[in-house]
This record gives structure tokens, sequence and C-alpha cells, in this order.
């Protein structure tokens, strides 16, 4: 199209009717140099878009389409006297009246009830529009920063003491992931037995108190964080988080019911 298309209502009509119409809204196109004052014939006419965008179009691509994002929930749709598919409607057959041809596809963005921020933003990111997602990175923390304390990464099998990594045997990991993944809940030491061993040949399955020798070692290795793996006496053992623990899951983190 040569010519800007604008969204606007129908023009009123000169002698409107004693009562209101029942149809519905409708958007229609209309040219907006209809509406614009004439400019001086002393200055230029400003260049075409065509002629100034290709410029900044990469080499080798054009224009296939566009997306228009719209952040209205319902109640503020309500609140205008229109429904989110009252607009998807008139904006298609708008669409339709301009450009015959043209394809288009509608799809509502569905975020938590509590999902704060502009409308348009929260829809935008749940539709996955690329400088919003983009965004949204560049404000997640460094995955491969270590702060001092203790990092505990799951989705890595990752232990850092004071940005140190921690030497755990894959026992030793498996075992201190099993209490963080239910923080704060004592663990029995059968069920430790039985959860950690439980492919092992019956007569590879370790006794209740080789348990407690899995834990010496493991705090040995956790150093003067040692009290995050706490005994509780009679009973077994329980993660406790301190306000220098760093707990990182990641999309690799198991359940805690997958032992």
């Amino acid at each position: 199209m040569s010519t800007t298309a604008l969204l606007a209502p129908p023009a009123p009509r000169l002698a409107p009717p004693a009562t209101p119409a029942a149809t519905p809204r409708h958007l229609h196109a209309i040219d907006p140099a209809s509406t614009a004052p004439a400019a001086p014939a002393s200055t230029p006419a400003p260049a075409s878009p065509a002629a100034t965008g290709a410029a900044t179009l990469p080499a080798g691509t054009a224009p296939r389409g566009f997306a228009l994002y719209v952040g209205l929930d319902e109640l503020k749709a309500a609140a205008d006297g229109v429904s989110l598919q009252t607009i998807v409607t008139a904006l298609r057959q708008t669409l339709a009246d301009l450009a015959p041809h043209a394809e288009s596809y509608a799809t509502v963005a569905l975020a938590p009830a509590s999902a704060g921020g502009r409308d348009v933003d929260v829809v935008r990111l749940a539709l996955h529009e690329p400088s919003a997602v983009a965004r949204t990175k560049a404000d997640e923390p460094d995955p491969d920063h270590v702060p001092g304390g203790v990092t505990i990464d799951i989705s890595r099998r990752r232990v850092h003491i004071d940005g140190e990594g921690a030497a755990l045997t894959f026992k030793e990991f498996e075992l201190l992931q099993y209490l963080v993944l239910r923080e704060g809940r004592t663990i029995e030491r059968t069920e430790l037995v039985g959860s950690l061993w439980s492919h092992a040949d019956e007569d590879e399955v370790p006794g209740e108190r080789t348990i407690d020798v899995h834990v010496r070692r493991l705090r040995a290795k956790l150093g003067r964080y040692e009290d995050i793996v706490r005994t509780v006496r009679g009973i077994g053992y329980r993660f406790d988080r301190h306000a220098d623990v760093v707990i990182r899951f990641g999309h690799g983190t198991p359940s805690p019911d997958r032992f």
C-alpha cells in the first residue's frame, strides 16, 4: 500500500437516527491525506516508507507481515463496552476490507492472574516476542557467576564453597540433593537407604549406619557450612538453608518424587 491506513470509527452522519444503532461498532480505514492539512507548496514531499525503510532491512530479507500486540484484559474491555472476541472480529473485518489477500492468525496470551507490569509487556512475553524475551534474559543472573557462601546447582550437579568447586562424589551429591529437594523435612536413614540405593543389588545395599559415614564425609567437604545438613538425633537428617546458601534449580531439576 502506498498510503498509511489508520483504524478509526466511522464518520458521524449529518442527521443521527432517533434511536441508537443496535449493530456493533466496526473499524474502517481512512486515508490520512484526507484529514491532514495540505503541505505548503515550498515544502518537499516526505520520502515514502518503502523508499526509506528498505535500506534498513537486513540484506536478503523482505517483510512478510506484522504482529500487533494488544494489552487488554476482559475487565478493561468490558468497561469499554466490548470484548476481546469483538475486537478480534472487528480487526479481522478491517483487514479483509483493506487487504483481501492477507492471512491472519489470532491467539490469546494467558498469564498468571498475579502477573504484574503493563498488560502489553505481559502479552509480549507470554507470546515469546523476541525483544521481550531477550530483555528478560538480560535481567537474569549469569549462571556461571558463583557468589560467596554455598552454591548448590541442582541442574548442573555442582557445589561451590566460597567460589571454589567442591569435589563431591556421586553418592555425596545424591545425598545432598535428596535433602535439598525436601528442605526442612527430617529424612529417616531407612528412607535414604531405600531411595538412594533403590537399584542396587541386595549385597550392595548399605546398612543405616553407612549413611552416617556418607554424611560425615559430605559435611567435611562443606567445611564451615557443614551445619546446613543437620542431625536429628534418633531419626535422621535435615537440610536447613542459611542466608549464605544459594540453590539453583534450573530446568533439569528432578522432581522430589523421582526417587
